[in-house]
């Protein structure tokens, strides 16, 4: 069995210029934190970066933040009751970055082709809406058994994926709980997947995402904070209130020049 154990750094190297990162998680529920703190300081290289994310949170807010993001495709980026990400709005609003409009069924569907290895999937997704418009790029089509319309959704592919972990073991088997979101489509999707984990074990029975879909595993305990890692831990309400204060305030690059120091 191969063991695919590395470091936070060698974990973070694997993300180039240019890359579709995928970041595992839902809305503020194990979310890689701890790995893109590790990025922000190490990689100086992961820029340009598209942002996949079924939802978005602190942890991409942070790489919109240090200009790191050329493009975002994602159904929600925000912080929930601790309300708008603050430098994706502000990103937003100067229109520094690119916004690809999605919903959960385009992103679902865009998914769904690459793994299934086609160039778009049909569905009745869209139809009767005004999104066709904001993205050009999805066509409609006309289903040739039946006349029917469809919009046909974009195979969409993803270099690399980060997904947080309650345990795995050496060779990438990972647990993620009873909360998944798209984390176990993210894993097969990507060129490369990375295991972030609360617990190193020798070997897992049972494995939400399987190891041979895995190519890089490593340790991070409490890896989520400040978003939660149920049942491990919940969220730390008040460091994300820090966080948008200190954002809103016009000092991002101080909070992050101390939550990246050594």
């Amino acid at each position: 069995m191969i063991d695919k154990r590395v470091t936070l750094s060698d974990a973070a190297s694997l993300v180039s210029v240019g890359n579709t990162l995928a970041l595992g998680g839902m809305t503020l529920y194990r979310r890689p934190l701890t790995f893109t703190r590790t990025l922000l300081r190490e990689n100086f290289a992961a820029r340009d970066l598209t942002l996949l994310c079924f939802t978005a949170g602190i942890e991409s807010d942070m790489l919109v933040g240090d200009h790191r993001v050329r493009s975002v495709r994602s159904c929600y980026f925000g912080l929930e009751v601790f309300g708008l990400a603050p430098m994706f709005t502000q990103a937003a609003s100067d229109g520094t970055i690119e916004i690809i409009e999605e919903t959960e069924a385009s992103i679902a569907f865009g998914i769904r082709a690459a793994l299934a290895n086609v160039g778009f999937m049909p569905s009745r997704a869209w139809i009767g809406t005004d999104l066709p418009l904001l993205r050009p790029d999805v066509q409609t089509i006309k289903d040739p058994y039946s006349d029917d319309k469809f919009i046909a959704f974009p195979a969409i592919n993803c270099d690399v994926a980060v997904i947080h972990a309650l345990q795995a073991d050496r060779t990438g088997n990972a647990l993620i709980g009873n909360n998944p979101g798209i984390d176990p489509e993210l894993a097969l999707l990507a060129d490369t997947t990375i295991i972030t984990t609360e617990e190193l074990v020798d070997k897992l029975d049972n494995a939400d995402i399987p190891g041979p879909v895995v190519q890089a595993v490593t340790l991070a305990p409490k890896g989520a904070l400040p978003t939660s890692c149920h049942p491990l831990y919940p969220l730390d309400g008040n460091a994300i209130l820090e966080y948008t204060k200190r954002c809103k305030s016009g000092k991002f690059e101080e909070y992050l020049q101390e939550v990246l120091a050594p």
